[in-house]
C-alpha cells in the first residue's frame, strides 16, 4: 500500500491567500483523517526557509509533524521570484535552490520540486533552444548538488509554465540526464498537456492516448506523483483545474496500473487540490477516494 499525503499549498494560496489555514490546524486535521504525510508548500505563513531560519526552529517543526503522526513527502520550493529562462546568469536561482535544499535536509524531506518559473509566453522574448539550454544546465547543477545531500529533484510540468508540450518534457528530462532528476507526474497537468494541449505556444501538440500515453512515454523517468482529477479546463486561464476526484473525467483505473510501472523510487501518492475554492472542506472526500484507489492499485 502507498503512503498518502496532500499538498499544503492548497490551504495557503488562491482562495486561501487572504486567510491561510494555520499550520497546526492542518496537522491536526490531516492526522485525524488518517493521512500518512504532508507535502509542504514552503512559502507564506507555512514553514519555509525564511520563517524557520534556525536549526532549533526546524527541529521543532519536524517534531511537530512527527507528533501528528505524519511525515514529509516533499517540498514545493518558492523559486518563483527567480529568473531561469530569461537570463544568462541563473546564479540567483541556484542560490535560492540551495537555501531550499538545506531546508529539506534539516526537515528530513527527500524530494524537492522545481518548475520552469516563466510562463509559455516567454518564448516571445527568448528562443526555445537558448531557453532549454539554460533550464537543462541549471537543473543539472541542482540535481548534482541535491544528490550530494540525499535529496532528489522533481520537475512539475504544467500548462502555466514554459516547455509544456509532450516532446518538450521528454527532451528536457533526457538532456538533464541525471538519475537524481525526474518528472513529477501530476495527473490533471498530464491531461491538460497531453490531451488538451493547453497554453502551448505555436502548433499544438497532443497525444492520441492523452495522459496515459504520456505516462507510458515517461516510464522510468517519473520520480514523483500527484493524483487529482481534471475536468479539462484551466483555472483562471493559467494552470490546470485541480478538480476533486469524481468531478472530472480522468480514468484512474487505466492510469494507475501504468503509473505503478513508472519506476517511482518511493511509496508516496500526493493529493493536489491547488486553487480549489474549498480545498480544506473537500480534503476528507479526496482522502476517501484515494484510499479506494490505494486498495485497488497501491499494492
Amino acid at each position: 500500500m502507498k503512503r498518502i499525503s496532500i499538498g499544503t499549498w492548497a490551504y495557503a494560496i488562491g482562495p486561501y491567500a487572504d486567510n491561510p489555514v494555520p499550520w497546526e490546524e492542518i496537522l491536526q486535521k490531516l492526522g485525524a483523517l488518517g493521512f500518512d504525510g504532508i507535502e509542504l508548500g514552503g512559502f507564506g505563513i507555512h514553514p519555509n526557509p525564511d520563517n524557520l531560519p534556525t536549526q532549533e526552529d526546524r527541529a521543532k517543526c519536524r517534531q511537530g509533524v512527527a507528533d501528528a503522526g505524519l511525515a514529509f513527502s516533499g517540498l514545493a520550493a518558492n523559486l518563483w521570484d527567480q529568473q531561469l529562462i530569461n537570463t544568462d546568469d541563473t546564479t540567483p536561482y541556484v542560490e535560492e535552490f540551495r537555501k531550499n535544499l538545506d531546508f529539506c535536509v534539516d526537515l528530513g524531506i527527500r524530494g524537492l520540486r522545481v518548475d520552469t518559473v516563466q510562463p509559455p509566453t516567454i518564448f516571445d522574448e527568448v528562443d526555445a533552444d537558448t531557453a532549454r539550454q539554460r533550464v537543462v544546465s541549471t537543473w543539472q547543477r541542482c540535481a548534482s548538488e541535491a544528490a550530494d545531500k540525499g535529496v532528489y529533484v522533481t520537475w512539475e510540468f504544467e500548462p502555466g509554465f514554459a516547455f509544456n508540450k509532450p516532446s518538450d518534457i521528454l527532451r528536457i528530462v533526457d538532456e538533464v540526464d541525471d538519475d537524481n532528476f525526474g518528472v513529477q507526474f501530476d495527473t490533471c497537468h498530464a491531461h491538460m498537456v497531453a490531451a488538451v494541449g493547453a497554453r502551448q505556444p505555436g502548433e499544438r501538440e497532443t497525444l492520441e492516448g492523452g495522459a496515459l500515453e504520456l505516462a507510458q512515454k515517461l516510464r522510468g523517468k517519473i520520480n514523483h506523483l500527484h493524483l487529482i482529477d481534471s475536468d479539462g479546463t484551466l483555472h483562471d486561464d493559467e494552470t490546470s483545474t485541480h478538480a476533486p476526484f469524481g468531478e472530472g473525467l480522468l480514468d484512474f483505473d487505466t492510469l494507475l496500473p501504468e503509473l505503478a510501472q513508472s519506476g517511482i523510487p518511493h511509496d508516496w501518492w500526493t493529493i493536489d487540490l491547488c486553487f480549489w475554492p474549498d480545498a480544506f472542506a473537500v480534503t476528507e472526500k479526496c482522502k476517501k477516494a484515494v484510499d479506494e484507489l490505494n486498495a485497488k492499485y497501491g499494492g
